[in-house]
């Protein structure tokens, strides 16, 4: 009963608080629902599409206008204007108004009619290493549908057999089959990633500053007293932490929701069991925050803390650079960071079709190191309680 008494009593003093600061409740409630709400909107689109680029057409042929055509039809691209030299061309690139521009030569479709070869040259800005890939794919499928409409016609003008006429241009196929996100869907695959991450920073701040509050403020004693056993303070952080983990469990669980079935995605795998992982990881983010605040006895040191760890989460997540090409010690340092796990788990459901089984060893560690950490707040936490000294600290 001393249990479920320290943990009611805390949870009902946090409610209390919580009522009375508006933005302490916002950060836990409508603000990340907001936020995870623009980002999705951010990636609502899917695919990216309708790309700018820009084409320095030199040789002003039927060919080349042929060309423009067949770039203009491609989805992904929208040739948005033609460029008469160079210079126009830099300035525009500079500008981002274009992300590559197509150069066609001067001797273009002279050159195809005398059976020689003639190159098309893309110039694209790397630096946007998605833009880039995109563009460079398209352009390619334009070049290689006109490069092979002129081989066949050529060929059949020779009275060669079409059939025979394709197998010859294409003697070898590579068959591409695409197992997961076929659709190369941005939605799906990083709008889906970048929620949890989110979530991720806001939880871990959230316990960091609901205990760090307590020291800032000199509470600390009408919070757990001066004489709490590890037992009741334990429960007592827990009713002070069950707030936030509604509040920041809620907004993920109708994020995935809406991201899932909301958009009429169908996960390959169990959307229950991502949800309930997504619950024990932002319940270890809040620990974690609490932890931080309990052994610094700093809410300005356990702030610190909360952004050197989560910030850089999704850059070592290997969603968007793969684990196995990272040197040793960052890639050290991945494994460490919990939503390196949890972002595995939700990819292996959502996307792979796992069974349960090869996902069920991150979930129960992420359940247990979460209450671990809540429990070595315990006494880091009474030792502060009998310590008045150390309280009020920034």
């Amino acid at each position: 009963m001393g249990l479920l008494r320290a943990f009611a009593n805390s949870a009902r003093r946090e409610a209390v608080w919580l009522k009375g600061n508006r933005w302490d409740l916002a950060m836990i409630s409508w603000v990340p629902l907001l936020a995870v709400a623009l980002l999705w909107w951010t990636f609502s689109a899917g695919l990216p599409n309708r790309l700018p680029v820009g084409v320095l057409d030199q040789d002003h042929s039927a060919l080349s206008r042929q060309l423009i055509r067949f770039l203009q039809a491609t989805p992904g691209l929208q040739v948005v204007r033609p460029y008469d030299n160079s210079t126009e061309v830099t300035q525009a690139m500079r500008r981002a108004e274009v992300y590559a521009v197509v150069s066609i030569p001067p001797d273009f479709a002279r050159s195809l009619k005398q059976g020689r070869a003639a190159q098309v040259t893309l110039l694209h800005n790397a630096q946007l290493g998605t833009h880039s890939s995109l563009i460079q794919r398209d352009v390619r499928n334009a070049v290689g549908t006109l490069s092979a409409g002129i081989e066949l016609a050529a060929r059949q003008k020779r009275s060669e057999p079409a059939l025979a006429t394709l197998v010859s241009m294409e003697p070898i196929k590579t068959s591409l089959v695409t197992l997961f996100n076929p659709s190369l869907n941005y939605e799906q695959f990083l709008a889906a990633a970048l929620i949890p991450a989110l979530l991720h920073i806001l939880a871990m701040t959230a316990g960091a500053w609901a205990v760090g509050r307590e020291l800032r403020d000199r509470t600390v004693a009408d919070w757990l007293g001066l004489h709490a056993s590890w037992g009741n303070t334990a429960a007592a952080l827990l009713g002070k932490l069950l707030w936030p983990l509604l509040g920041l469990g809620m907004v993920g669980t109708l994020a995935m929701l809406w991201l899932t079935l909301g958009r009429g995605w169908h996960p390959a795998g169990s959307l229950a069991w991502v949800l309930l992982a997504l619950w024990a990881f932002l319940a270890l983010s809040l620990a974690m925050g609490a932890l931080a605040s309990s052994a610094s006895r700093s809410l300005r040191t356990a702030l610190s803390t909360t952004g050197f760890i989560t910030a850089p989460a999704f850059a070592f997540g290997g969603v968007g650079f793969p684990l196995q090409s990272m040197p040793v010690l960052a890639r050290g340092w991945a494994e460490v960071l919990p939503y390196t796990h949890y972002v595995r788990l939700q990819m292996e459901q959502l996307q792979m079709a796992a069974p349960l089984s090869y996902s069920a060893i991150t979930l129960a560690v992420t359940a247990l190191v979460a209450i671990i950490f809540v429990l070595l707040c315990a006494p880091l936490l009474n030792r502060c309680a009998s310590q008045p000294d150390t309280w009020g600290g920034r």
